[in-house]
């Protein structure tokens, strides 16, 4: 079994969060987190640039000067690629970059995504947030006093909006339910806490649904 520090809502340490042996996956799944994090940036791209075509360009298909005679290169048609003005030639179009990955890639690239924090250390446990008031000041001495002071990703079970208040205005800070945490997320940050409740969730996301039934 792995470990994980609990702190107290006043950032005191108060235990340890238990993450079962079975859960975990260290010897295979690197490509995995590879291909879903690729894909997950793909799906961030707009694909919309757009370029012209000969058919598209405005202007008369009026040939601008005879083929002979004039000692001039030949010319078709003022749309040309090669003209200043004209189409381009193999330019980008409209699509989509989505990339399909298959459930089991996902699911084992967010074991090993999340195995991998456990085992680096860069992942603790709070007991709740109980904060006095949803100010910044007091989010940001919490966080300075659990060890978090280049920011974190905060996951949650359940969206808290005083939360998110006092979140917000921090840097590299950001609140996340654990239904939502993607394994980019995981591997982008470099430090995560999750609240015991958040904590369970993910695990129980770690866990295949065989295990979950049982």
């Amino acid at each position: 079994m792995s470990t994980i520090k609990i702190y107290s809502a006043t950032g005191e340490p108060s235990g340890d969060f238990t993450v079962a042996e079975k859960l975990l996956v260290a010897d295979k799944g690197d490509q995995a987190v590879k291909d879903v994090v690729v894909a997950t940036l793909n799906a961030r791209r707009a694909g919309t640039a757009s370029t012209l075509s000969k058919g598209e360009v405005a202007g008369s298909n009026k040939k601008p000067w005879k083929q002979k005679g004039t000692g001039r290169a030949r010319a078709g048609l003022r749309q040309s690629p090669v003209w200043r003005g004209g189409a381009v030639a193999f330019g980008p179009r409209p699509r989509s970059f989505a990339t399909k990955i298959n459930q089991k890639v996902s699911q084992l690239a967010f074991r090993r995504a999340l195995s991998a924090k456990i085992a680096d250390g860069q992942i603790s446990v709070i007991e709740k947030f109980a904060l006095a008031d949803a100010k910044t000041k007091h989010m940001s001495s919490l966080l300075k006093k659990i060890g978090a002071t280049r920011g974190c990703l905060i996951i949650v079970d359940r969206n808290d909006e005083s939360l998110l208040r006092a979140a917000r205005n921090l840097p590299k800070v950001a609140v996340v339910r654990a239904a939502e945490v993607s394994v980019y997320d995981l591997v982008r940050n470099r430090m995560i806490l999750a609240t015991r409740a958040g904590m369970e969730a993910l695990t129980t996301r770690m866990a295949k649904k065989s295990e979950v039934a049982a």
